[in-house]
């Protein structure tokens, strides 16, 4: 999984993910809604490295660096919302998607990439309108309303100088980092024993966790 997705975009590698853990295939999990995403990648998460997430971040005021605590559990939990289409005026959108947000992901300006993904989750015929910033952060924020998980806002305090600011917990980067990080420090195990032993890296994967640990100790000495 580590090596199919190593050189993917960040939303294809936790679609690569759930695909791998869950009974779904590739293109349901692309059409499943933002939130629903982030909540299977958070359920993931818990059974795969506990709940417990750590990080850290610098305030944006004084540089004062932060380090940060959750219970991945908190997003696991399915939470209420609706999928029912959001009406703007007279146009109509529903919530978006990995597959819309890949498509967004494409450009390089911001705005356009905003302009797209509204695009993709219109509904209706016709050619779309050039919607103003205020029309944009209206359907935004009522794509927010309609599924609170799709995007997780953490709002911070520093408490050196006192400032508070909002940051945005990307459940796919960090599951991913995670993942890359087993992954590699499991090829570095393979690469001691099989420097040790001479065992090929299926015998050595072969062999639990406890015993492999024994042998990199040993390996050590």
């Amino acid at each position: 999984m580590w090596e199919r997705g190593a050189k993917l975009h960040p939303v294809d590698r936790g679609l690569v993910a759930l695909h791998t853990a869950f009974s779904e295939s590739y293109d349901n999990l692309a059409d499943w809604p933002l939130g629903r995403r982030n909540q299977a990648l958070a359920e993931l998460r818990c059974s795969c490295f506990g709940s417990r997430l750590e990080g850290w971040t610098a305030c944006p005021r004084c540089a004062e660096k932060l380090e940060i605590q959750m219970d991945a559990r908190a997003f696991a939990a399915p939470v209420s919302g609706t999928e029912t289409p959001i009406i703007r005026n007279d146009e109509c959108f529903r919530v978006p998607t990995s597959r819309d947000l890949a498509l967004a992901a494409r450009e390089t300006d911001p705005r356009i990439g905003a302009v797209r993904l509204m695009e993709a989750c219109r509904l209706g015929g016709g050619d779309p309108p050039a919607w103003t910033e205020q029309e944009m952060d209206e359907v935004g924020e009522q794509m927010a309303q309609a599924d609170p998980l799709a995007e997780i806002r953490l709002t911070l305090d520093c408490p050196e100088c006192g400032n508070q600011w909002d940051e945005t917990l990307d459940m796919e980067s960090y599951l991913w980092a995670e993942i890359a990080f087993r992954a590699k420090r499991l090829l570095r195990e393979i690469h001691t024993i099989a420097s040790i032993y001479g065992w090929t890296e299926g015998e050595i994967l072969s062999l639990s966790e406890g015993r492999r640990a024994i042998y990199l100790e040993m390996a050590s000495a």
